[in-house]
Formats: C-alpha cells, sequence, structure tokens
C-alpha cells in the first residue's frame, strides 16, 4: 500500500519479474487503511513513516487491522535522542525533500506504539552512509536547498557533526531502526 501510483506501479513490476503472483497493491494512506478489523496478522512498514502527517491516527489504523497478537515492524530512519542532533537531522531532512515530516526517536516510537495498543517493542538500530550527491540527487534537491544542507552542516556544533560523521562533501551517518511490536490481545481497542 501507498499513497502514489508510481511507486505501486514499480512493486508491481516487480512482484510479476519475480514471479510473486498473489500480491495486490492498494493506493491509500496509512491513517486511513480500508481494510476491515482484525484483516493482517503480520504488517510491515519501510522506510514510508517519516512521509505521513499523523503517525499516531496510522498506528492506531494499524493497530484496528491487525489481529489480536499480530506482529508490527516498522523500519524507518530514527532520530537520535539528543535534542540537538534531532533538530539538525529534521532540518536536513526537510531541506532534501519537502514531503519530509519527522524522524521519530526510538523512545518516541515506543511510546506511541503503546499509546496505540502495542507492546512496548524490541529494537535493533544500526547506521547507513548517506553520500551526500547521490543522497539529494535521489530527490533531485533544488540547488538553493543543497547549498543550505551545506550551510547547516557547516554551522552545526562540532558535537553533532561528530555524533552524526558529517564528513567534508556533507556525507554522513542516518541511523535506522526496526522496531516489532505485537498488538495487545486484549479486547479493548485503542482508539
Amino acid at each position: 500500500m501507498d499513497l502514489s501510483p508510481a511507486m505501486l506501479d514499480i512493486v508491481a513490476q516487480e512482484a510479476q519479474a519475480r514471479g510473486l503472483h498473489g500480491l495486490q497493491t492498494c493506493q491509500g494512506a496509512a491513517d486511513k487503511l480500508p481494510f476491515a478489523d482484525a484483516s493482517f496478522d503480520f504488517l510491515v512498514t519501510r522506510f514510508s513513516a517519516h512521509h505521513w502527517p499523523d503517525v499516531p491516527a496510522a498506528l492506531r489504523e494499524m493497530r484496528r487491522v491487525i489481529e489480536p497478537g499480530g506482529t508490527l515492524v516498522i523500519i524507518d530512519v530514527v532520530a537520535l535522542e539528543s535534542p540537538l542532533c534531532d533538530t539538525l537531522l529534521q532540518t536536513v531532512e526537510i531541506l532534501r525533500d519537502a514531503s519530509h515530516v519527522r524522524d521519530y526517536r526510538v523512545s518516541e516510537w515506543g511510546a506511541m506504539l503503546q499509546q496505540a495498543g502495542f507492546a512496548a517493542p524490541s529494537t535493533d538500530d544500526w547506521t547507513l552512509t548517506m553520500e551526500f550527491a547521490s543522497w539529494v540527487g535521489r530527490m533531485r534537491t533544488p540547488a538553493l536547498r543543497v547549498q543550505a544542507i551545506h550551510d547547516v552542516w557547516a554551522r552545526a556544533p562540532q558535537e553533532a557533526r561528530e555524533a552524526m560523521r558529517v564528513q567534508a562533501d556533507g556525507s554522513f551517518d542516518l541511523s535506522v531502526a526496526w522496531l516489532q511490536t505485537r498488538s495487545s490481545v486484549d479486547s479493548k481497542r485503542a482508539n
């Protein structure tokens, strides 16, 4: 499921190329899932949640459509727990891509998941080095915004640049997390 018909076309083409004939695509928003209650036993979202305008509403919808005890996996970019690094990341992300909403901290994910009726998540995290030219190139970031990102990196406090391993060309380390949880099995839904 995705908001973008172009992305769904890519998924359908790739599924066909791999012989995955049972895969179905559906256009829609994460906070308005067009599925019946308890329709799924397993849900996964990968590198999309940082674009959702209302993550708590999306998590409530996921809780609604997942069966009691079902598994939810979220894989996404996460902000470091440091407010300074968090602010810096959000700044460069929105300059790069205007559709960016927020990279949440792992602690924020835990709180939102529990509020939506999921158990505290187990997590795994790693870093991806973002090569600057390809990172901005993928989004066709306008030159003025690329210049602004370079300026933000240059003026950022040293401790933040070190934590994010910012390099001279603007490349940096991006934190990613895998959060896995289960929906509560009690009959009372969090809404």
